[in-house]
């Protein structure tokens, strides 16, 4: 950490990822992007006369679509399966086969498997953020998903972030999704805070290598998925199951002192 962090043992900002740090929604994309693949290749195959490797939470979901924008993930995972159909246009029309009329029906079906099962949030997170902000310290949410307002306000924290940078910012700003840094070091400009004096908290490979290439202070890793070790490998400062490991703000405040000095 930079040697003026070290003198403020207090961060300026904390921006935090969404899927998997504030909401339980990873195991609810896994299981849109299921629903999406799984149909699209049985029928490719039958079409081609192939078989395709179907998608399974693990690992594909980690390895492929985990972080990144839904365009990317869609690439990315049918790539995997060497896979390569048009790009498209976000217009297309859902189920559409390029890649965007296939990212654009995973939207319906996370939408469809959201309003079935609603947002629950990680507790441990929320009260974190809480005496963050009580604290006097800007909190912020940096998500590659074009859903995360409504998934703010569905859950009723929308008002706990200062400021959202997510799919929807991204497209209109154009800043390119994770693993590249645009979207955390946007919601420290939106709160006038220094990268260098920021933490970033992360669960997925992606973002915890956008927070590196960020030049964050502090980066941290949530391992949600039995992934501690991928995680510390691709630039995780510090890595925890879960943000209750961490001890309030004391023990965010002691984290940060003994990062200063290692």
């Amino acid at each position: 950490m930079s040697p003026s962090c070290s003198k403020k043992f207090d961060p300026e900002a904390v921006i935090f990822d969404l899927d998997g740090v504030i909401t339980r929604t990873a195991r609810v994309h896994s299981q849109a992007w299921e629903q999406l693949f799984n149909p699209y290749l049985e029928q490719r195959g039958k079409r081609l006369g192939k078989t395709y490797r179907p998608f399974r939470h693990d690992p594909d979901y980690l390895n492929y679509v985990d972080g990144k924008p839904r365009y990317e993930g869609v690439d990315s995972f049918l790539r995997s399966r060497d896979i390569v159909i048009p790009w498209g246009f976000p217009g297309d029309p859902p189920g559409m086969e390029t890649v965007c009329g296939l990212g654009n029906r995973k939207n319906e079906l996370f939408r469809s498997v959201l309003q079935k099962e609603g947002v629950e949030t990680f507790s441990s997170t929320i009260d974190l953020v809480r005496e963050l902000l009580e604290n006097g310290v800007a909190t912020g949410v940096a998500s590659s998903s074009k859903n995360c307002r409504e998934i703010l306000q569905a859950a009723g924290i929308e008002k706990l972030f200062q400021t959202r940078v997510d799919g929807e910012v991204s497209a209109e700003l154009n800043l390119k999704g994770k693993p590249e840094p645009d979207i955390f070091l946007k919601a420290c400009e939106n709160l006038g805070a220094d990268p260098g004096k920021s933490i970033v908290v992360e669960d997925a490979v992606s973002g915890i290598q956008a927070g590196k290439k960020g030049k964050f202070g502090l980066v941290i890793g949530i391992a949600r998925e039995n992934n501690r070790e991928e995680l510390r490998r691709n630039g995780a400062d510090v890595v925890v199951g879960d943000m209750s490991e961490i001890g309030g703000m004391e023990g965010f405040r002691e984290l940060i002192r003994r990062h200063a000095s290692g």
